[in-house]
């Protein structure tokens, strides 16, 4: 008996196709309304910057939480993108495991400092509603993540192997401190209370390498 294969759909291909960058399109312009309006955007905003309704938001998203998510994985892209690029900068892993480490705290302080309205969307989603927002930390998916890689640059800096617990868990740690002193230092007004982001960078780098350096053997350094 010969075997019959299914001939694939050119039009359902295209549909996907379609239906994935629409969506693109739909979260590139929540984050336009977000910049325009504010994190407490509303979804009358965000479908009139869209120019569209928002029964095609959730015909594409299902709910707000999942018009959150999507914008969300889209931040998180940008921002391991954004700490890939600079641990290979010059200053990064061309330089000292401490400038790497250096580069990475930069790199997420400076998103937090261009767009502080994006970074106060996805830590407190306020879009979302109570009936549909999940227990805890509403951006410990992208917290995990980030940590993830983290930990991976990190412990190529240090010397240590990437996949073992223990730079897992120091990726966790610089993750955590650097977000809450990201969240602090955004609500007091960021480089206008005072002090810079760079500045910034380089306390918590000092505070983060006096522990990590200890803990790999390394000698602490004064420098960037």
């Amino acid at each position: 008996m010969t075997e019959t294969r299914a001939t694939p759909d050119g039009r359902s291909s295209r549909w996907d196709e379609h239906r994935l960058a629409r969506r693109a399109e739909l979260v590139e312009a929540t984050l336009r309304a977000v910049r325009d309006h504010g994190a407490g955007v509303g979804m009358d905003e965000v479908a009139t910057v869209a120019g569209t309704s928002k029964t095609v938001f959730y015909r594409h998203f299902a709910d707000r939480a999942g018009l959150w998510t999507a914008v969300a994985e889209r931040v998180d892209a940008t921002i391991v993108r954004d700490l890939t690029r600079a641990a290979d900068s010059p200053g990064g892993e061309g330089g000292t495991a401490r400038s790497r480490v250096r580069a990475v705290i930069a790199a997420y302080l400076h998103l937090v400092e261009t767009d502080p309205e994006v970074y106060r969307f996805i830590v407190t989603a306020p879009i979302v509603p109570p009936g549909e927002r999940p227990s805890g930390d509403v951006a410990a998916g992208m917290t995990d993540r980030i940590a993830r890689h983290v930990a991976d640059l990190v412990g190529t800096g240090l010397g240590a192997d990437g996949a073992s617990p223990t730079p897992r868990l120091w990726g966790v740690a610089v993750v955590g401190m650097v977000r809450a002193t990201a969240d602090a230092w955004l609500a007091a007004g960021g480089a206008d209370g005072g002090q810079s982001s760079d500045e910034l960078a380089d306390d918590l780098t000092r505070l983060v390498w006096d522990g990590l350096g200890s803990l790999a053997g390394l000698p602490a350094t004064p420098t960037r």
